[in-house]
């Protein structure tokens, strides 16, 4: 990694980038985050806030905002932290540069069914690539509050290398060669989510949402081994840490819109807020299609996908999930 003014940058001015360049301007000099709104830039510059998407939340001073991605060449990794469907765009718009990337979004490419990693080693073969991927919400990263994450990169050095270079006293990186593996986890847990928020906006009881997280794993497990990934991988940080986190609270903004739909809202409705992303709505159709494709089971995943599009009710998709056959227990 070549000698830079700004050790780390963070592409993206969301909550979680917001967090992550908090986290980051406790331990380097300065920080550089790129935002793509030009009120979010000014913010963090003049008063060091996000309030439009982190409020409450008082930035460091060493934390400086842009709204031109050429600048991004002046640091020595980038964080890559905007929504999955737009990280085709932004990554080839970056500048050259030698910079490792570290893959922030959560989700599968609409159309070419490439997770992150993939897309990232097809648009910049140049730049070493890692993962970061974990049960994280961006408030309590901010606020300082305990965290472990995944850092996946087949480079073990480049791993190490990166751990230091991101790892505060609140939060803990944890390395792993298993690329597929995290991304995998990070996607599908963003699905079920949505599937667990619908139980609770339906009053379908703590007992359905017990049953849908371990019968979603299943689906975890399922299609992330189809993929290549690792079953130790698929039940760590990345896999069932995240989809623990993600299923068990209304911070979620994919349980929130899960919740949404059990109350009877429409996904439309539900969607329209534009500074909000739930990244399982986008990735649901593309999971769903990817695992036909390989020939894999997904109920859970096809239900969430029926009540997205509009195709069915809750009472629809529960009898058709109460009704599967009578089986034994397994992935």
């Amino acid at each position: 990694m070549s000698e830079s003014r700004y050790p780390v940058g963070i592409v993206g001015g969301g909550a979680w980038g917001t967090a992550l360049a908090s986290v980051m301007a406790q331990i380097h000099p300065e920080v550089l985050i790129w935002a793509r709104e030009s009120d979010v830039v000014t913010a963090i510059n003049e008063t060091h806030e996000n309030s439009l998407f982190l409020r409450g939340l008082k930035l460091a001073s060493n934390i400086r905002a842009t709204g031109d991605l050429a600048a991004m060449e002046a640091c020595g990794a980038l964080l890559i932290v905007t929504p999955a469907q737009h990280v085709r765009a932004t990554l080839a718009a970056l500048p050259r540069t030698d910079a490792p990337l570290l893959l922030c979004a959560k989700g599968i490419e609409a159309g070419t069914e490439m997770l992150m990693s993939d897309i990232a080693a097809e648009v910049r073969p140049e730049n070493p690539l890692a993962v970061l991927s974990g049960p994280t919400f961006a408030h309590e990263v901010a606020a300082g509050k305990p965290t472990a994450i995944t850092l996946a990169t087949a480079n073990q050095d480049m791993g190490a290398m990166l751990m230091r270079l991101i790892a505060a006293p609140h939060f803990r990186p944890y390395w792993s060669e298993d690329v597929t593996g995290a991304e995998i986890g990070g996607a599908v847990k963003n699905v079920l989510a949505i599937g667990c928020g619908v139980v609770d906006g339906a009053g379908l009881g703590l007992n359905a949402r017990a049953s849908l997280i371990a019968r979603g794993f299943a689906e975890i497990q399922r299609y992330g081994l189809a993929r290549g990934a690792r079953p130790e991988t698929l039940a760590g940080l990345s896999g069932l840490g995240d989809l623990v986190l993600t299923c068990s609270s209304d911070n979620s903004r994919n349980f929130s819109l899960g919740r949404g739909l059990g109350q009877g809202l429409s996904a439309d409705a539900l969607l329209a807020d534009r500074n909000t992303v739930a990244e399982g709505a986008f990735t649901a159709p593309v999971l769903l299609q990817s695992a036909q494709r390989l020939g894999i089971e997904m109920p859970i995943v096809a239900a969430v996908c029926a009540l997205l599009e509009g195709k069915a009710n809750v009472g629809d998709v529960t009898a058709a999930l109460l009704s599967r056959p009578l089986k034994a227990e397994s992935w």
